[in-house]
């Protein structure tokens, strides 16, 4: 399984990036491999990405969320894939997210891409989207303040 680890700064209040990274049905107007993504409940999410040119459908699981530390997720079917992203205060308006993937590349055509850095190339594409997303907003399309902990995978 392949780690991928990337931070950015984001010059908008803690509360505003973490609130803008729990509209999960947003995803797409920053992140360049997902085509949609469905809220199907608190802990439940369906996507549907495009990476180099591969179509895959998953559903997600939100093992652990809290309130403007991180939430951490893992995928119930269709490829491996696991993650976490934390928030950092930095200043009163400076905030530090970090992305952290785990996955499984399937196939000839995925592995090809992974051997040539394409999914942390689009990990890197994705954080600065999001950075010009909510730096250019200011304030956060919405905000679910809800907590999970599912204690399958500890703390953030």
């Amino acid at each position: 399984m392949d780690t991928i680890t990337r931070s950015i700064e984001v010059d908008v209040p803690l509360q505003v990036a973490y609130d803008q990274w729990t509209q999960f049905e947003d995803f797409p107007q920053f992140m360049g491999a997902v085509e949609s993504i469905q809220q199907l409940s608190d802990t439940r999410t369906h996507w549907e990405t495009k990476i180099a040119g591969v179509s895959r459908d998953f559903d997600a699981e939100i093992l652990v969320q809290e309130p403007d530390q991180g939430v951490s997720w893992r995928s119930v079917d269709g490829p491996t894939h696991a993650g976490r992203v934390t928030f950092s205060p930095l200043t009163d308006n400076r905030t530090e997210v970090t992305l952290a993937m785990d996955w499984e590349p399937e196939g000839a055509v995925e592995k090809a891409g992974d051997a040539l850095g394409l999914v942390e190339g689009q990990v890197k594409k994705d954080l600065e989207s999001f950075k010009r997303f909510i730096e250019e907003r200011g304030t956060a399309t919405g905000a679910w303040r809800g907590e999970v902990q599912s204690g399958s995978t500890g703390p953030l």
